[in-house]
């Protein structure tokens, strides 16, 4: 999410239907009454849910209609008669009067702190005019003390027609404070001339390896600054406080669970322009203080940049990838190209607008393959976004040699985005058993599920690529069985299954079939380890 995109950049099919098996056609199936899977029955549950329309999400009891759950566990599901064995008077009971309840989504990719930070900011996701843009910045520097930083994104100029901003919008009402909005998918962001100024670049600076400062035909800047020329920029901003980024997290997690989303993989502070760092210092200033606090509200699994490799790897030696119900450390993801928005996913054929602009390579393949080799030895899963086409054939490429060089083994290896495709190639990530973690930008499942579905924009009449569209059932996988596969979390998640997480989701449908027909439903609760967290 961010949650915007910081949050979903991403958000978060996380489809691996490349990479495992979906299941299908559950909605088809029947509940047998006396059918019921269970871990024990010498047990006193803390919570049993009964009379609704559960879907496991586990195929050898995909439809139940009661559920009972202890010490934040489920112990048994099936049909009441057997459940109710578990029930004592120290029991509650939730009525579900015959509602839908699906497993607690998972988010595949999220920037989960810089969204909860950019929802205190200047929000311009949605904006579909430029005078609205300007409206919303000028409105922010109103409430801003003269020479502070005016912060903010989210926007996407598709809406608007596809026209690039630039400072000149808002140089006139920002003569005093340095602005700097990036754009949703976070790969390109625009600075006033005064930020401009400030850190000096002028119509004589040279891109750096991996990035662009856009600049006028006369050979001046727009204020737009691509990929790794963020980093001329970035480390200007004052940084953000503890607090602030403690803040963030539970803003971010309250917005989560209102989409009835419960475990998130989060890739961090991490961007092209960014310091390896700030994925670290979110680790132990707000992750670990919020785990040991208890102020945890969702599980987070984490990712942290590839150049920092070999940290990861001596603490999972320390610690295991467990460090508690809420924090799980998943792997390590790097940037193979930029993001199709700002021009930058690398193609194997140039852009229509830019003749000679293929995209950008944000890494060095040779220092690319090395760190993948070194990770996949020390058991790391390795994650890549890749958009172009030609971005992801070089990943796959990549892949390939590390497997043949390092041995197959369970890797899951992933590619973030996996977005465009040459032909032929989505066979690769099933031949080769890659994750295809594609998103969507909002955090908002039940959107994203009927978006896959649908493939209808919006104001359109007819699907787009219709045949593209994937089923019901495949996409409600992905968001939540499938999607803790990906990030090897399906024993604790993904699934309404005795022994797993009581994480579930009561949906305001009664009925399944118009679920699954037209995704028309909301989310009425979320719960998270069988304690109901929103609303």
């Amino acid at each position: 999410m961010n949650i915007y995109v910081a949050i979903s950049a991403t958000i978060a099919l996380a489809l691996s239907i490349f990479s495992f098996p979906l299941l299908n056609n559950f909605y088809l199936l029947k509940l047998t009454p006396a059918t019921t899977t269970t871990t024990t029955t010498n047990l006193e549950a803390d919570l049993v849910v009964t009379n609704g329309v559960i879907f496991t999400g586990d195929d050898s009891l995909l439809f139940a209609d009661s559920m009972a759950i202890k010490n934040g566990r489920i112990v048994s599901v099936g049909n009441y008669s057997a459940v109710q064995q578990l029930a004592a008077d120290g029991t509650n009971v939730l009525n579900l009067q015959g509602k839908v309840v699906v497993p607690g989504f998972i988010d595949s990719h999220v920037h989960f702190i810089p969204g909860g930070l950019q929802m205190a900011r200047v929000k311009l996701r949605g904006v579909s005019h430029k005078d609205e843009f300007v409206r919303r910045v000028k409105e922010a520097v109103k409430n801003s003390k003269k020479g502070s930083w005016i912060l903010g994104g989210g926007w996407n100029n598709d809406l608007w027609g596809g026209d690039l901003p630039m400072a000149s919008w808002i140089d006139d009402i920002t003569p005093h404070n340095p602005v700097w909005l990036s754009r949703m998918d976070g790969h390109m962001g625009l600075a006033n001339s005064v930020a401009l100024q400030l850190v000096g670049i002028t119509n004589l600076s040279e891109d750096p390896n991996g990035g662009t400062i856009m600049k006028t035909s006369s050979g001046e800047p727009t204020g737009l600054l691509i990929d790794a020329a963020m980093k001329l920029i970035l480390p200007w901003i004052p940084e953000v406080s503890v607090d602030e980024r403690r803040e963030a997290l539970l803003r971010a997690s309250n917005l989560a669970l209102s989409r009835g989303v419960t475990t998130v993989v989060d890739f961090g502070r991490y961007y092209p322009g960014e310091s390896v760092q700030l994925s670290w210092e979110d680790f132990a200033d707000v992750y670990q203080w919020a785990s040991y606090s208890e102020k945890m509200k969702i599980r987070v699994c984490l990712f942290f940049p590839l150049e920092t490799w070999s940290s990861l790897a001596d603490l999972i030696n320390k610690t295991g990838h467990v460090l508690s119900d809420w924090v799980y450390l998943g792997g390590v993801k790097a940037f193979a190209d930029g993001s199709l928005g700002s021009n930058s996913a690398l193609f194997h054929e140039p852009y229509a607008d830019e003749p000679h602009n293929y995209g950008l390579q944000v890494m060095e393949l040779e220092s690319l393959l090395s760190m993948t080799m070194a990770s996949d030895k020390s058991g790391l899963q390795v994650a890549i976004h890749a958009i172009g086409d030609r971005a992801n054939d070089l990943v796959l490429d990549m892949y390939k040699s590390v497997v043949v060089t390092t041995g197959k083994r369970d890797q899951r290896f992933r590619i973030e985005h996996a977005q465009h495709l040459a032909s032929g190639t989505a066979a690769r990530f099933g031949d080769q058993g890659i994750v295809a973690s594609m998103q969507v930008a909002d955090i908002n499942p039940l959107f994203a599920i009927r978006t896959a579905m649908k493939r209808i924009p919006p104001g359109w009449d007819n699907a787009w690529i219709p045949s593209e569209r994937i089923s019901f059932t495949d996409a409600l996988i992905a968001h939540t069985l499938s999607a803790a596969r990906a990030c090897f979390l399906e024993n604790d998640v993904g699934s309404l299954s005795p022994g797993k997480i009581a994480d579930f989701v009561i949906l305001s449908t009664f009925s399944w079939e118009d679920f699954a027909a037209e995704v028309s439903a909301s989310i009425e609760a979320t719960y998270v380890s069988g304690v109901q967290a929103y609303p």
